[in-house]
Formats: structure tokens, C-alpha cells, sequence
């Protein structure tokens, strides 16, 4: 029999985390919040809706969701008040089999996600919008003109053979509030996004990133903080992103 320990992993996938922990940059620890718990959450946790950014979110795939399920991602974003942003990730990686050039990129980096249940290493090649998003998504620009140059081979290494940047669909964008926020007996900053999909269903994630020498004490403290103001941890996990292709596939494929 395998060994738990007390978060409720087993001896296997403490040695695997702690393996893709030590080659990672950062760490973001994460927990959704069902959707019946979120009102009770956002009460506890003291958080104002007003001082939150307002986002649009844009990934790209087709309607099957090959990309996806080549383990490829490509987004962009529309953010309030900043400069339109954009990645392209590939979820899972193991760090020490990327090429070092592409880790010396700028804009590269690896994270582990961390959540209850589970965790998966990524790499994101980031970069500031090179066209007008909303302009792309309405398709007054082909869409590879949006990413970089490093971006777009980033992309033509990973993505399956034959499928272009310019061959995916838009999908969204969602409806995104992002808050950053200090709890007061945490002493630590989270993030919490409340993303609205089309079919008026939400999605709450609380988030906070640290180092990966840090993540199993933040785990800790971050359980035993979300705990003590009510906070259910035990719910069914779903990532943003999984959900939303999730939804416009089906839109896409129902016609």
C-alpha cells in the first residue's frame, strides 16, 4: 500500500512535486470555490468588488480542441488600464527536459500549479500584445499577428503538424474581474478572479504564488488561514482555463 501524508498525497507525488519544484521559477498555489459557496467566500474573506480590474479573456483552439489536447494553450488577454497581453503554455513539462534556450528566453518561465488534489508543471512563453486584440478576435487581423516572433516558433515546435496559429477559432471572450487582495490574518496577498461564462455560470479562484522552496509551509498556512474564516477546500476543482474550452467546444460543435 502507498503511503499518505496528511494534504492527502501520496509518498509517489510528494517525491514527483518535489522533483518538478526543484526546477521550476515559481510556484502559484490555487483553489476554486464552488459556485454555491462563492457568495459565503467573498463575505468572509472581506473582499470589494469595486477595487477589482475588469478583464476580457481570448483563448484559441479548435472546435475538437486538438491544441488543448496536444497540451498546447494560447491566449490573450484584454486588461483594464494596461497593455494587452498574450502566451502561449505547455501544460505538463518536466523542467529538465526544456532546452536551455528557450529557458534563458525573456518572457519564458516554468510554474507549478498546486491545488487540492492535484498539481501540474507549466511553460509559458509570455509577451505584450504585437496587434489589437479586439481587432484579431473580430478577425481584422490574421491571429498570429497578435503573438511575437519568439512566440509563433515557440508555437510551431509544440503545436501538432499542419496546425497553423491562423487556423484556430476565438474563443470568447469571458468575462473576467481580477482582485488582489491582503487578508488580514494571512499576511500574505491573494488573488481572487471571478470568471463569467457565457451560459451565466462563474468560476471563483483564490490564488497566491511563492517560491518553490516556500510551497509546502504556504500550503499549510494558506489551508489552515482559508479554513479558520469558513472557506470550503474540499470542493470539486476545475481549472478557468479547462471550463472555457470546454463550453465554446460544445457551442462550437452544437452549431
Amino acid at each position: 500500500m502507498t503511503a499518505t501524508n496528511r494534504a492527502g498525497a501520496t509518498d509517489a507525488q510528494v517525491v514527483e512535486a518535489l522533483a518538478l519544484l526543484k526546477g521550476a521559477d515559481s510556484v502559484e498555489l490555487k483553489v476554486t470555490v464552488p459556485e454555491t459557496d462563492q457568495q459565503s467566500t467573498v463575505a468572509a474573506l472581506e473582499m470589494d468588488s469595486l477595487d477589482a480590474q475588469i478583464r476580457h479573456v481570448y483563448f484559441f483552439d479548435t472546435p475538437d480542441l486538438t491544441l488543448s489536447n496536444a497540451g498546447v494553450v494560447v491566449r490573450a488577454r484584454r486588461v483594464q488600464g494596461k497593455r494587452e497581453d498574450t502566451v502561449v503554455k505547455l501544460r505538463p513539462v518536466i523542467p529538465s527536459e526544456l532546452p536551455l534556450r528557450i529557458r534563458t528566453s525573456p518572457g519564458f518561465g516554468v510554474e507549478v500549479d498546486m491545488m487540492p488534489g492535484g498539481f501540474v508543471c507549466s511553460a509559458s512563453l509570455k509577451g505584450k500584445a504585437a496587434a489589437d486584440v479586439r481587432e484579431v478576435a473580430t478577425g481584422k487581423h490574421r491571429l498570429s499577428r497578435v503573438f511575437s516572433k519568439a512566440q509563433r516558433a515557440f508555437y510551431a515546435d509544440h503545436a501538432p503538424d499542419g496546425l497553423a496559429l491562423d487556423d484556430l477559432t476565438v474563443f470568447g471572450p469571458i468575462f473576467v474581474l481580477k482582485l488582489k487582495f491582503v487578508p488580514k490574518d494571512l499576511g500574505r496577498r491573494l488573488v481572487a478572479e471571478m470568471w463569467f461564462y457565457p451560459d451565466n455560470s462563474r468560476l471563483l479562484e483564490l490564488s497566491t504564488k511563492c517560491l518553490p522552496s516556500e510551497a509546502f509551509q504556504v500550503v499549510a498556512e494558506l489551508r489552515a488561514a482559508l479554513s479558520k474564516r469558513g472557506v470550503d477546500l474540499g470542493g470539486e476543482q476545475e481549472t478557468k482555463t479547462r471550463k472555457a474550452l470546454l463550453y465554446f467546444s460544445e457551442r462550437l460543435k452544437a452549431g
